[in-house]
């Protein structure tokens, strides 16, 4: 018993002093120790990937995950504003060649409507290698090693990692091809393939071929598989034919649907035990990015690390005196990518995250309504300022304006709020006033939004910034002052309406409207209550149906929603990704289009043609703002706000420019690794006073069991001697 107690006494004191001789890493770390001692960045993602399939991924995480990996075509300059299309893997940015509908060719100033086809030819830059991978292992004979699996050869197989060999080649411009192809399977049902269909020739002819083929194994060849409008000239030069005009088409040339796909990965995935073992595109995306995805654990974790193939490519030195003096040019000329891992921990609350955030554990936080307090305050001119807790910590604020506008929709098929009648717009018009966004911003979203004027959000060519840009019927300037227009205006409105004081005069009792919202969290009740208080204001009664998301999806696309909030994220900077959702052949009940209003206007549609095809410049800005006053006046949306990103940075972070677009960016950042850790022990100090308490508890007990061991030995002791005693007698 007493070896037993000193023996646990002395690991106890051995294992605290080795706790307290750990000088690496604090207590706390929620990270796998960095062995390798690489630069990591550490961020999160707030729920599940489903698919990383480059021809389906369309949700924001999966995007920041996916073109770490894929590259498309083409890039947005990282530094230059308004955003400028370069080169990514192409060796120039295509221009267009038009051509008649006798495919004879006609200059570069023919008119739109001479213009039967579009011809951009892609140049690949040679020697771009894919990322190592097991569908291009070889063995010695030059046969590929893992393209004829059977289900015996995949036992013990659930990772990638768990091929024993990978291989590379290099990019060619059938990868592209094979990719757009298979934009039209089936088996894939990519979300844009109805757009793509509509410009590439021949996509949707494709489409017809493809449901008629049955594959074998899961797998078809689409090498074999005809597409007239995409032709391969040889390795590195590729041929895209288009129907018509389309200028936006080099925009979707940045997005992951146009990333590459070697033939060999997607034989390599489609073999029969693959998709049981999550070995799919879904999960296991392959590109030529300056990373590749080395560990996908959806429910927990998502690692990137280094792509050993990435070619040279240095951080870009042509910035503005502004990206200069705000310290966006201080890695100028570096060899890209700087992080050497990406690490993505699954954190679906947004407390615990923040709470890492402080402890140092993530580089970079949003600020959310739950830490708006403890991070932000507002100044006396309503301007977003660090708290002195944030300054303490030399964090950084980030303010970002979104490519995102929010807006109140009118469903233009009803018969009260829809329709291009006068006392319709009227009654538009003085919902609009009373409904009061600007309020709205500062309550729920602790200022983080900018007041909305048109569908066109700050960033994207067509806003306007100035007087020239804000609604006249919700605004009026006073003074000098932009103000919202008054109550008793929007009642005066009501009234030419055909509603005084919101009585319905069919009724004789108060005007009844629907407003349909899909709201869910802690603020729900609070924003019910808003949105009544403000149409009390006129005296009308408006009921707010609150339904699940998909019920409410499935209101809107059947027309039945009479108003509603809905909001818009552009695909690209571009007015046409932004003012087609009010273009009268995108119904979203009649043709299933991004229209959800169902808004329908014959010189808006005709102005819409006109600007999607005309370059940026004082002529496009006119037709734009033509189509601006139109909405103005019909009012079938209101642009409530543009949404604002306030986002506090660690000062080991690089400071790195603001881009609201997804995208391979990455690759530009950096950090200083020891200063994080620096800064991670300074601020996760254990307190080890309750682990001394607790180790002197143990240590007293022993002491008391010891002494109540040899108490008990020599009382046993005396009683032996006793008994002798009396057996002596």
């Amino acid at each position: 018993m007493v070896k037993r107690c000193h023996t646990f006494f002395f690991v106890a004191l051995i294992s605290l002093g080795l706790v307290a001789c750990d000088d690496q890493d604090p207590w706390n770390n929620p990270y796998p120790k960095n062995a390798d001692n690489v630069k990591v960045l550490y961020t999160s993602f707030p729920s599940a990937v489903v698919t990383l399939d480059p021809a389906k991924t369309y949700v924001e995480t999966g995007l920041q995950v996916l073109h770490q990996v894929d590259e498309p075509p083409l890039q947005y300059h990282y530094l230059k504003r308004p955003f400028q299309l370069q080169p990514l893997v192409l060796t120039e940015v295509p221009i267009p060649h038009y051509f008649d509908q006798w495919h004879q060719p006609l200059p570069q100033n023919a008119r739109h409507e001479e213009i039967a086809y579009t011809r951009y030819n892609l140049e690949i830059k040679p020697g771009v290698l894919y990322a190592p991978h097991p569908a291009f292992a070889k063995d010695k004979a030059g046969h590929y090693r893992y393209h004829h699996l059977r289900m015996r050869d995949l036992q013990g197989v659930s990772h990638l990692s768990d091929f024993s060999y990978s291989g590379t080649r290099e990019l060619h411009a059938a990868d592209f091809a094979y990719a757009i192809k298979r934009l039209a399977s089936p088996q894939v049902n990519s979300p844009i393939f109805g757009v793509m269909a509509e410009y590439i020739f021949g996509l949707n002819d494709l489409r017809q071929s493809l449901k008629k083929v049955k594959s074998e194994q899961g797998y078809l060849d689409l090498r074999r598989m005809p597409l007239p409008g995409v032709k391969v000239l040889d390795d590195h030069h590729l041929q895209i034919t288009l129907k018509g005009e389309y200028p936006q088409f080099l925009a979707w040339l940045t997005m992951g649907f146009f990333s590459p796909i070697p033939w060999e990965a997607d034989l390599f995935y489609s073999q029969s035990g693959m998709r049981e073992r999550n070995l799919t595109f879904d999960w296991y995306p392959l590109g030529t990015g300056a990373y590749q995805l080395q560990e996908n654990n959806p429910n927990r974790r998502m690692v990137l690390v280094r792509n050993p193939n990435f070619r040279l490519e240095r951080f870009p030195a042509d910035g503005s005196a502004e990206d200069k003096e705000k310290g966006f040019l201080q890695l100028a000329g570096k060899r890209l990518p700087m992080i050497d891992k990406l690490y993505m921990s699954l954190e679906k609350e947004s407390i615990p995250r923040w709470g890492k955030f402080l402890q140092g554990y993530y580089d970079a936080s949003l600020v959310s309504g739950q830490n708006f307090d403890q991070a932000i305050y507002l100044d006396a001119l309503g301007r977003a300022q660090l708290s002195e807790a944030m300054k303490q910590q030399d964090v950084r604020l980030e303010i970002s304006v979104q490519p995102v506008v929010y807006f109140l929709a009118f469903n233009w098929l009803d018969p009260t709020v829809g329709g291009g009648g006068e006392s319709q717009r009227k009654l538009r018009q003085a919902l609009a006033i009373a409904l009061d966004f600007d309020e709205y911003v500062q309550i729920f979203l602790n200022g983080q939004g900018r007041q909305g004027r048109a569908l066109i959000p700050p960033g994207i060519f067509g806003f306007r910034p100035t007087a020239d840009g804000i609604n006249p019927g919700i605004y009026r300037f006073q003074d000098g002052k932009m103000v919202r227009r008054s109550l008793a205006e929007a009642k005066r409105l009501l009234a030419e309406a055909g509603y005084p004081n919101g009585i319905n005069p069919k009724t004789g009792t108060p005007l009844r409207l629907h407003f349909d919202v899909a709201v869910t969290g802690p603020t729900a009740t609070a924003y019910f209550g808003w949105l009544n208080k403000q149409f009390q204001q006129l005296g009308i009664d408006v009921q707010v149906h609150n339904t699940q998301f998909n019920r409410y999806q499935e209101k809107i696309r059947q027309g039945d929603c009479q108003i509603f909030m809905s909001n818009w994220m552009g695909d690209y900077p571009d007015p046409e990704n932004f003012l087609f959702l009010l273009y009268g052949p995108n119904g979203k009940k009649e043709h299933g289009g991004v229209n959800v209003a169902n808004y329908k206007n014959d010189e808006y549609d005709r102005l819409f043609v006109q600007m999607k095809t005309t370059p940026n410049g004082l002529e496009r800005q006119a037709t734009i703002d033509k189509m601006r006053n139109i909405v103005y006046r019909d009012m079938p949306i209101v642009a409530s706000y543009y949404p604002i990103h306030f986002k506090l940075v660690q000062a080991w972070s690089v400071p790195s420019k603001p881009i609201s677009l997804t995208g391979g960016y990455v690759k530009y950042f950096d950090l200083d690794s020891q200063k994080r850790l620096q800064s991670q022990k300074r601020w996760n100090q254990p307190n080890t006073t309750l682990i001394w308490v607790f180790v002197s508890l143990i240590v007293l007990g022993v002491l008391i069991g010891v002494v109540i061991v040899r108490w008990q030995g020599r009382i046993s002791l005396i009683s032996r001697f006793d008994l002798n005693d009396e057996d002596d007698a």
